[in-house]
């Protein structure tokens, strides 16, 4: 199991912003300009947005050229999936 600072991923989750680009990125890799181009935000402040999610695991980042290509990271999501599912069986939780 991947070892996740899970304050970091929901930290890093909490802005409107950052979560939009984990949306746009769980559609597959994409180009820094692909997402600038789809968030109302500069390239300093989606650099920001992206060094965040970098450091909380969730997101890699890969230079072709001048642009930098980003993807989710699946063993990060994979990890954070499973904490969730564990409060979901919690004894005492009704379960659906």
């Amino acid at each position: 199991m991947v070892s996740v600072d899970l304050n970091a991923v929901f930290k890093a989750l909490s802005d409107p912003n950052r979560l939009r680009v984990v949306e746009i990125l769980a559609e597959g890799e994409k180009c820094a300009c692909k997402l600038l181009s789809e968030l109302n935000i500069t390239q300093p402040t989606l650099s920001h947005h992206m060094d965040i999610l970098q450091r909380s695991g969730l997101v890699t980042g890969r230079r072709e050229g001048q642009w930098i290509h980003y993807s989710l990271d699946p063993a990060t999501l994979s990890a954070v999936c499973g904490y969730l599912e564990g409060l979901n069986r919690q004894p005492g939780r009704p379960q659906k």
